[in-house]
């Protein structure tokens, strides 16, 4: 994460990509209401040619408004999460989350259509998790818990606990997620370093450090030297800018 390149939180720039994501998956789901198209069978079928166009439709196909809702928030959650923290692969991530995990599901899954936008979610979910643990930077790293916190308990269903659930398509996101984590490139934010961690730094020079003694007690400094503070202090520019409206005239 380069926080200097980095929307900023509440930037329309940083919900208006997961906001379209889960628009299209709702007005794709009431379009087959509406329609009665059925389109279930563009869902992701395991080992057959014809299954393979859904591992891109399937992602935007649910069985049910429940299902759909189940799916809403996080997706929305976790996409939104990654276009702040990671801007620079958002794109990576999604593409290639979708295509991979797809495939994974095609490879593994039970003969029957894949489909919803959980296999996605694992994929998000798992690749934050895995990028903060592995760059060491404390943001990441907290963002990481914060996964673990709120959706910790998806890891109990990339196995088959529950009837009805693809479980091979969360378990093939889960290691998407791994993957594309250790395989996307992301440069580590440069720590700030202080004038007191540099090599070079004098504790007798440092300003504020000499109205100390070594026991940690303030002294009185000369008045020279309170005079040299303040001039080096005085060297330093600060610019402050006034807005004001002109008084309508009577």
């Amino acid at each position: 994460m380069e926080s200097a390149q980095n929307p900023k939180l509440f930037s329309r720039t940083i919900w208006m990509l997961p906001f379209a994501l889960v628009l299209i998956m709702w007005f794709s789901h009431w379009f087959n209401l509406v329609f009665s198209l059925n389109y279930e069978k563009w869902g992701i079928y395991p080992r057959n040619l014809s299954g393979l166009r859904g591992v891109l439709f399937s992602p935007f196909i649910h069985s049910s408004p429940s299902h759909l809702y189940q799916n809403t928030i996080p997706i929305f959650v976790l996409s939104t999460a990654l276009r702040f923290f990671y801007p620079k692969v958002f794109w990576k991530v999604l593409i290639y989350g979708t295509l991979l995990s797809g495939l994974g599901t095609w490879l593994i899954g039970k003969p029957a259509y894949h489909i919803g936008m959980s296999g996605l979610i694992y994929v998000l979910a798992s690749f934050m998790f895995f990028k903060g643990i592995f760059s060491g930077y404390f943001r990441l790293i907290a963002l990481s818990l914060g996964i673990v916190f709120v959706y910790g308990s998806l890891i109990w269903y990339v196995f088959p606990i529950k009837d009805g659930m693809s479980w091979e398509g969360h378990l093939s996101g889960l290691i998407t997620g791994f993957l594309l984590a250790k395989w996307l490139h992301i440069p580590k934010p440069k720590k700030k370093v202080y004038d007191w961690e540099k090599p070079e730094y004098n504790e007798e020079t440092d300003p504020f450090m000499r109205q100390f003694d070594e026991e940690g007690n303030f002294i009185e400094l000369p008045k020279e030297v309170q005079t040299e503070q303040i001039d080096n202090a005085s060297t330093k520019t600060i610019k402050i800018h006034y807005n004001f409206k002109p008084k309508k005239k009577e």
